[in-house]
């Protein structure tokens, strides 16, 4: 699947957000995921190393630390998704602090294999304290994640940024942000999901201050919620009805890995429930 030109991905968006219909993405850990999205009308399909992991029973947290390099496992990815998804564009997620990248090359090479557009993950902006700290002091820190996104702008690649706080929005809308994605934290739920979160009224008032501060550089700016207690739609309906100006939800643990762990749950216990032998009562037959 060739690359979709941003340009048209974004008056597709356009016309969808005066039609007041959501924009909605989802991360993909495999081809099969990435396939059944697509088959639910999903709008953006972004891989990156932490679908690998959660898909294979880690949390997603997993893709924040050195179990394998961020940047090549995207693009081995690449050729198990690209080639199965259809009329969707596939984003790839570029871990921008890596000094082992010639970025401009990098992203160049990501768009000749296929994807539209980047997002920043892994990502700083899920540590803090003194962990964050040091990662800044140390010429690691967000702000070469700034700097990737105005590189992929600079080659016409659609950009959809997790954000943090409205600092952060500022500076990726300034770099060029298509998108602006307000992240709420590792999401809760299921078997491998962060079990401590803010509340949902909390993440409104948060993911309005993102919004304001992005607006504040360019008004057209489109933003999603993401993670943390928004894990389903109802949490996505949630919030969407109480912030003026949201325009959608991504997802990833909520799109692949939670649906995922119910069903095949619950058809191993439908199974399981079956009776054998001499106890088992046929099935009785139609009539007619």
């Amino acid at each position: 699947m060739a690359a979709i030109p941003r340009k048209k991905i974004l008056e597709k968006f356009r016309k969808m957000i005066a039609d007041g219909v959501p924009i909605v993405g989802g991360g993909a850990g495999t081809g099969l995921s990435a396939k059944s999205e697509e088959a639910g009308g999903i709008d953006l399909i972004i891989i990156y190393n932490s679908g690998r992991y959660r898909m294979a029973g880690r949390g997603s947290a997993a893709g924040l630390l050195a179990y394998g390099n961020a940047n090549e496992i995207v693009k081995e990815m690449a050729v198990e998704v690209l080639p199965v998804v259809k009329r969707t564009p596939v984003l790839a997620g570029v871990n921008g602090t890596d000094p082992f990248v010639i970025m401009p090359r990098f992203l160049a090479e990501l768009k000749d294999i296929g994807f539209s557009g980047v997002q920043n993950f892994p990502t700083i902006g899920l540590f803090d304290g003194t962990m964050r700290q040091s990662f800044e002091e140390t010429g690691m820190g967000y702000g070469l994640e700034v700097d990737m996104i105005g590189e992929a702008h600079k080659l016409d690649l659609l950009t959809t940024p997790y954000v943090f706080n409205p600092d952060e929005a500022r500076a990726m809308t300034k770099a060029g942000a298509d998108i602006v994605v307000a992240h709420m934290g590792v999401t809760t739920g299921g078997t491998i999901g962060a079990t401590s979160a803010k509340s949902l009224d909390d993440c409104i008032k948060e993911i309005e201050a993102i919004a304001d501060a992005a607006r504040s550089v360019r008004k057209d700016v489109i933003l999603l919620c993401h993670g943390g207690p928004i894990s389903m739609p109802d949490d996505a309906r949630y919030v969407l009805e109480r912030v003026e100006g949201l325009h959608g939800f991504y997802g990833a643990s909520s799109m692949e890995r939670l649906p995922a762990e119910a069903a095949i749950a619950r058809q191993t216990a439908d199974f399981k429930a079956l009776a054998v032998g001499k106890t088992a009562k046929p099935a009785k037959k139609k009539k007619g």
